[in-house]
């Protein structure tokens, strides 16, 4: 049972269920009366909420490690500068090498050729979803039924590894991301649902069977002429199977939320398709998902504020995208925002090398969504019938909309 929380200026807690359900109302409040929080809960955090702020420590390395991004009761220790899941707990000079390693692999050319099987699951998952109902009124879970899955397939098949595992990896997000703390050794998880198990079966697999794959391809890679240890195979598959799908199912879900309940923006993605990227950049930009942490290597001040050595910090994408200073009109959603630099990938050495895809997936997911379902709504006007997840990515994790209109196929009203 989480502690309830005192004061969220002094007393937050990214990880209690108050805070997933009202986290935008939070970081408003937060930013005007103060806007760089702290709580003594894992062991002391920092909780800036400006956009000049969270940017000033994204690109502030000499100050800020990376060795730890998810926080928990416990601190990671002497693991610099590759850390445990390389590139993004990797610091100066080793993080460009490591992810340099990666590059080739989420070039945008490389990701064009994971489209078509991302529409094909999208389309099966329509096509299983929709035989379930027909038209007038019919409730589905856009998040249990469809969101959350096609992630899942994208990242499964890059890796190599059965797309019938979606149910590990979920357990595992669940636990590293939403109860941080309560990591993959814990007691009472079967052996075969654990990280550390899972990805160790993988690798060795890969081994006695290679497979032109992500796995594979660290596999064979080289630096400096001598192959990746296994510590950094290990933590840097850890990171795209964790990374790459919670993150975009997130997305896709919050997508899916905001369009159920704004007709003019469903109309208007209908009638006018050529939308669609800068409704996927606001969508990005309104309902970033992904919030990030840093450990503090020495102190510093920002925004008027010390933070002391070692102290944990958290960096609110989502918080600074919705800044005033930064957005025009920030606490609206403009699905033809023209201007939008946001934060939703991170900013910094740290952007993520996996915006290419999460783009493509969000993409294809509204794209194929919309074609099928052009007319939705929420199925309860109660704001607790839709769940949000806890932790360092939000999202919805249950999602009921009532079916209002459906084309027979994907090609229907485009």
């Amino acid at each position: 049972m989480k502690q309830p929380v005192e004061a969220w200026e002094t007393d937050f807690d990214h990880t209690h269920p108050d805070y997933a359900a009202r986290a935008p109302e939070i970081w408003d409040e937060l930013r005007a009366t103060c806007p760089v929080a702290h709580s003594d809960r894992f062991g002391g955090v920092w909780l800036p909420t400006r956009h000049a702020d969270v940017a000033q420590i994204a690109h502030d390395t000499e100050h800020f490690s990376s060795e730890g991004v998810i926080v928990t009761d416990w601190k990671p220790e002497n693991l610099a500068p590759m850390g445990y899941a390389p590139p993004i707990t990797s610091d100066p000079p080793f993080h460009a090498i490591a992810r340099r390693l990666l590059l080739p692999a989420f070039s945008p050319r490389e990701i064009a050729r994971w489209e078509p099987s991302a529409r094909e699951s999208a389309r099966q998952l329509l096509d299983e979803m929709l035989a379930k109902v027909g038209d007038g009124g019919d409730v589905v879970d856009a998040a249990t039924e469809y969101a959350q899955h096609i992630p899942v397939r994208v990242i499964a098949d890059m890796l190599g590894v059965p797309r019938e595992d979606g149910d590990i990896f979920r357990g595992i997000i669940h636990r590293i991301l939403e109860t941080p703390g309560e990591g993959v050794g814990i007691e009472g998880i079967p052996d075969e649902d654990r990280l550390d198990t899972y990805l160790t079966a993988a690798i060795e697999d890969h081994q006695a069977h290679p497979k032109d794959d992500l796995i594979g391809y660290l596999l064979e890679a080289r630096l400096e002429g001598e192959p990746l240890t296994v510590d950094h195979i290990f933590g840097t598959i850890a990171l795209i199977l964790i990374a790459g799908i919670d993150t975009t199912w997130s997305a896709i879900g919050a997508s899916l939320w905001h369009l159920a309940q704004t007709p003019a923006d469903r109309r208007r993605l209908v009638d006018d398709p050529d939308v669609l990227p800068f409704a996927v950049e606001e969508f990005l930009r309104f309902y970033a998902p992904v919030t990030m942490a840093r450990i503090v290597a020495d102190e510093v001040e920002v925004g008027g504020t010390t933070l002391g050595r070692r102290d944990w910090v958290l960096l609110p994408f989502p918080a600074a995208n919705r800044d005033p200073a930064a957005f025009e009109h920030a606490d609206a959603f403009v699905i033809d925002r023209a201007k939008n630099r946001h934060l939703a990938f991170g900013v910094g050495i740290h952007r993520c090398i996996g915006s290419n895809l999460a783009r493509m997936e969000l993409n294809v997911a509204v794209d194929e969504w919309m074609k099928r379902v052009p007319d939705f709504e929420l199925a309860d006007t109660d704001p607790a019938a839709v769940t949000w997840s806890a932790g360092q990515v939000r999202g919805p994790r249950t999602l009921p909309v009532r079916i209002l209109k459906t084309n027979a196929t994907s090609d229907g009203g485009h």
